[in-house]
């Protein structure tokens, strides 16, 4: 993993026989302490999701963002990318240091049995020696047949500091187990708006895929009969030694003792395992759905069964360099790592390896007005020869009144996703011809805290696009296309501790390239906020999302992919829901109906008029979601 955080280095001195409770957290490349976030304003900081992500109606399900995102790491990639956004990544980790022994019980709870468990906990041994431990359940069986969802995320993580302050070690154990039914769509939206009162209950609609249903409220315990299992574990333990110099500051009555780096070694080991899996047990039954969209499956087995196995194993030694001893927020990095590479498939294997060189280059000024960072990756040799990605990214504080400016670049050249390269079994039609993916991105934003407003511009450029224009069938776009993407995030006060938080974003594409994203994405909430009694904080209103009617990508259930067409267009209300927040010192309490925009007076009252983020997977009615979060510092 690289190291090219803009983070820097800041310093906190802390007291830990003090009464007071002090609780922070930074990132594995970054130095830079951060805050707990205890905001009550805004559900989605709480359940680890954006507000752009969509999903195939049901939460849990392969899900996506609206805003256009491209993966902008080179080197080798397995390709199934259906669940991130549920996942828990080496990149997320927080490295916590907390004065007194800190836990965050999370239970959120909503319609259909759906549930929603987080566990934290963080604790300091000594004040140099921090674990953090993490788990967090997603149980959502869902409206329709064959939608079901269970993931199951643990991640363990410490943070050691020697007392001399010349050793630094870090270590991660982390899992992801994601599961997730498919059900193919239903398999018209006129069951939506059928009379047959059978129907009220959208688990008694045909779907394409699981045509003999089937449903469990098993909390811990689902099985899977028609879907997809992916299972992912990730292992890094992080060695640093520094070469430098002591000091101390001396004040009336103490003596601080302090270490100054001059040169750094670090290595970092890192193992993982990646296992992807889709079935189905009624594979003959559903035989008419995968030969009419997948080519080349002509004859479906009783039991549908692709499986891929892989192993990664990556070596990294690194050098860094200070070159000023009182500026440590300025430093060169230079290294290289090796990485092997193991893969086993239910016909066959494939086993190679990359060598990566790396540096970078970062310094915050010490009137800590201006920050700059230049990261560059190179794949020498192996496999993966030829790709490489180059971060430069410059930040510039213009004084209370202006607030931040930052620019940036960055350039990638990458090999297309391994499942689109090569025959792992997965019924993937591959194009023989395909080169590397180029993408540039070139970006800006400007952040007043003052006015609380924020300004940024994504501008893409994009080469060898690789994309699926089917349900199985890989294409390469070679001509170059752009994409501009424009965001405005600003917060009003209004009167009577009324506030109105609202996000757009522009997106253009120039050209007609095999690329559909929304025009207009809008998020616009509406909120009292304020105490109402003295340990009461409230913030309740309305949180309404809306984007512009377009193609709407496909999804392919075997592959976990979603795919370009161009016959389907959304012409979805604006999601509307209504809340309320509140905090009582360590107690927070979140309640939403969500899904009211489905109202309807067609064949009588009801929640009918479904938006649909893919075709014939629609969303399902009024939803309700209770929730709580309970901290507790001992």
């Amino acid at each position: 993993m690289s190291a090219s955080s803009n983070d820097s280095i800041q310093f906190e001195k802390r007291n830990f026989a003090d009464d007071s409770v002090a609780i922070r957290f930074r990132y594995l490349d970054s130095a830079r302490y951060r805050p707990i976030n205890n905001s009550i304003s805004d559900y989605f900081d709480k359940v680890g999701l954006d507000a752009d992500d969509i999903n195939l109606g049901n939460n849990g399900t392969s899900g996506r963002s609206l805003l256009y995102t491209p993966r902008l790491q080179p080197g080798w990639d397995p390709g199934f990318h259906a669940y991130d956004i549920y996942s828990f990544t080496l990149e997320d980790t927080r490295f916590m240091s907390t004065n007194k022994p800190y836990t965050q019980l999370t239970y959120l709870l909503g319609s259909k049995a759906e549930q929603n468990i987080n566990v934290v906990h963080s604790q300091n041994i000594t004040p140099d020696w921090n674990f953090v431990f993490q788990y967090r359940l997603l149980n959502a069986p869902g409206f329709f047949n064959s939608q079901n969802t269970n993931h199951k995320n643990f991640r363990f993580n410490t943070s050691y500091t020697s007392r001399d302050r010349r050793y630094n070690g870090f270590l991660i154990v982390m899992s992801n187990n994601m599961q997730s039914s498919e059900n193919g769509g239903i398999q018209s939206d006129t069951f939506l708006v059928n009379k047959n009162p059978a129907y009220n209950d959208y688990f008694n609609i045909p779907t394409n895929l699981a045509q003999v249903p089937y449903v469990t409220r098993d909390l811990f315990n689902v099985t899977l009969l028609t879907g997809n299992k992916y299972k992912q574990a990730n292992f890094l333990f992080r060695n640093q030694y520094d070469f430098g110099k002591k000091d101390s500051v001396t004040t009336d009555t103490t003596v601080t003792r302090f270490f100054l780096p001059k040169l750094r070694l670090e290595y970092t080991v890192q193992f993982g395992t990646h296992n992807y899996l889709y079935q189905d047990v009624q594979g003959e039954i559903d035989s008419s759905f995968y030969i009419q969209n997948y080519e080349g499956l002509t004859n479906p087995a009783d039991t549908l069964f692709y499986k891929q196995k892989w192993s990664e194993l990556i070596n990294d030694f690194s050098i860094i360099q200070f070159p000023d001893s009182e500026n440590p927020l300025q430093f060169l990095k230079l290294g290289g790592s090796f990485q092997n590479i193991s893969g086993k498939f239910l016909q066959g294997n494939d086993n190679f390896y990359n060598f990566r060189a790396h540096g970078e280059y970062r310094n915050r000024t010490k009137n800590r007005k201006w920050d700059m960072a230049l990261f560059g990756e190179f794949y020498l040799i192996g496999r993966n020869a030829g790709d490489y990605s180059v971060n430069a990214n410059l930040k510039r504080y213009l004084g209370t009144r202006w607030g931040n400016l930052e620019t940036g670049f960055r350039h990638v050249n990458r090999t297309p996703s391994y499942l689109f390269t090569n025959q792992t079994g997965f019924p993937v039609i591959i194009n023989s011809s395909l080169n590397k993916e180029n993408i540039t991105e070139i970006y800006g934003t400007v952040d007043n805290p003052l006015l609380k407003l924020k300004l940024s511009a994504n501008y893409f450029l994009i080469s060898n696009y690789t994309y699926l224009s089917a349900f199985n069938k890989v294409n390469q776009e070679a001509s170059l296309f752009n994409l501009l993407r424009v965001g405005l995030n600003k917060e009003f006060s209004l009167r009577n501790h009324w506030k109105w938080y609202l996000d757009a974003y522009l997106q253009v594409v120039t050209g007609q390239p095999p690329l559909n994203v929304p025009l207009l994405y809008m998020r616009n909430r509406f909120a009292y906020e304020g105490s109402v009694f003295r340990n009461l904080l409230l913030s309740t209103g309305f949180d309404i999302r809306y984007h512009t009617p377009y193609q709407a990508d496909n999804y392919s259930p075997v592959l976990g992919q979603f795919f370009y067409q161009t016959q389907f267009q959304t012409n979805n209300r604006p999601d509307i829901a209504a809340y309320v927040n509140f905090r009582i010192m360590n107690f927070t309490g979140f309640t939403r109906l969500e899904n009211l925009n489905t109202l309807t007076f067609d064949n009588g009252f009801g929640f009918k008029g479904t938006n649909q983020e893919a075709e014939l997977y629609p969303y399902p009615g009024l939803l309700f979601r209770f929730g709580v979060v309970w901290d507790l510092i001992n």
